[in-house]
């Protein structure tokens, strides 16, 4: 009997543009052979080696400077290849079967064959199903699952288009996979579900309250800094476009004296600002923020003035990442 997991992930599968098809084999036979291919997702474009390579998983830490205890992300394109490379308990394989293909990675127990380079050092490791037919395509033409963090320079705002993956990492990847700009905008949530408790560790696509009504039970917030490590982007400075990040809570004003500044935000901005971007709503704010950090730092303008978001919702992951990119 076919699953609904399944279902939706054979309608993904079939829903590929024929003129992509050839790319995405030549893309696999990359993956294959040790090297590098970039690919879109729903959330950020990735930068994708097979996470079982430890060598081609070095050259991804290589191509956008990473700290190499930076662990990444793997993608796999059905629960089989999750269960090939971390030990899946109940919880775990329930939200694969709610939130899957989509934007959550969850953390589990690391198999042995998963490479140190992988998991960053750490006992566990993070696994999700992209939301995307170029994505899964590739993963399951490729036959392995492929480890892959946002495709830019270490630090810089993440990809949403493959305009942006060539402006930072140039040709370090052989092929890149243009699947036009991404629809969420910002990277996974990352759940750990090793414990008895499910703890939140990087906010993202899917909120946590939808996770809390899945679990019928309270997700926690971090409170050990060990434990963040289980995450990319939760400990070292990310996001950041090339002027100052202010996020606007009442006082950034000071930041706009003597300079030319950017708004971007859902409001108006009082005074007047170098340039604006205004989005209708929260869910535009996160899909576009990173495509906003880039337009905006080629402007002119030295500082960025980022409205705060509501925390509910995406609002969580969007007010996450601008104080990332501000150095909070």
């Amino acid at each position: 009997m076919t699953s609904t997991l399944d279902q939706r992930i054979e309608e993904l599968l079939s829903g590929i543009d024929p003129g992509m098809k050839e790319q995405i084999q030549r893309a696999a036979m990359i993956i294959q052979s040790g090297g590098l291919a970039v690919f879109p997702t729903e959330t950020v474009y990735g930068l994708g080696a097979n996470a079982l390579d430890p060598e081609a998983v070095r050259k991804i830490y290589e191509a956008k400077g990473r700290p190499s205890d930076n662990p990444i992300i793997i993608h796999v394109c059905d629960i089989k290849m999750a269960e090939s490379v971390v030990d899946l308990n109940w919880r775990g394989r329930y939200l694969m079967e709610k939130f899957w293909p989509g934007p959550l990675s969850i953390v589990l127990t690391a198999k042995p064959c998963v490479p140190e380079q992988t998991r960053g050092g750490l006992p566990t490791a993070a696994v999700r199903m992209p939301d995307n037919a170029i994505a899964l395509n590739l993963i399951r033409a490729s036959g392995v699952p492929i480890a892959a963090p946002s495709a830019n320079k270490s630090g810089r705002p993440s990809p949403t288009d493959a305009r942006a993956v060539k402006d930072d990492i140039g040709d370090a990847a052989q092929i890149i996979l243009d699947g036009g700009p991404t629809r969420v905008g910002l990277e996974s949530t990352v759940l750990d579900v090793t414990g008895e408790d499910p703890v939140l560790l990087r906010p993202g696509g899917i909120s946590k309250e939808e996770i809390e009504a899945a679990l019928c039970m309270t997700v926690l917030m971090p409170t050990d800094k060990n434990m963040l490590r289980r995450s990319p982007g939760t400990r070292y400075r990310h996001y950041a476009p090339k002027i100052p990040l202010v996020i606007d809570d009442g006082t950034a004003h000071v930041a706009r004296l003597g300079k030319k500044w950017a708004w971007i935000g859902i409001s108006e901005p009082q005074g007047d600002p170098h340039v604006k971007i205004i989005f209708n709503d929260v869910e535009e704010y996160a899909r576009e923020l990173f495509r906003a950090f880039r337009t905006v730092e080629n402007s002119g303008a030295e500082v960025i003035i980022a409205e705060a978001p509501d925390k509910a919702g995406i609002g969580l992951a969007l007010m996450d990442r601008l104080m990332r990119a501000a150095g909070i």
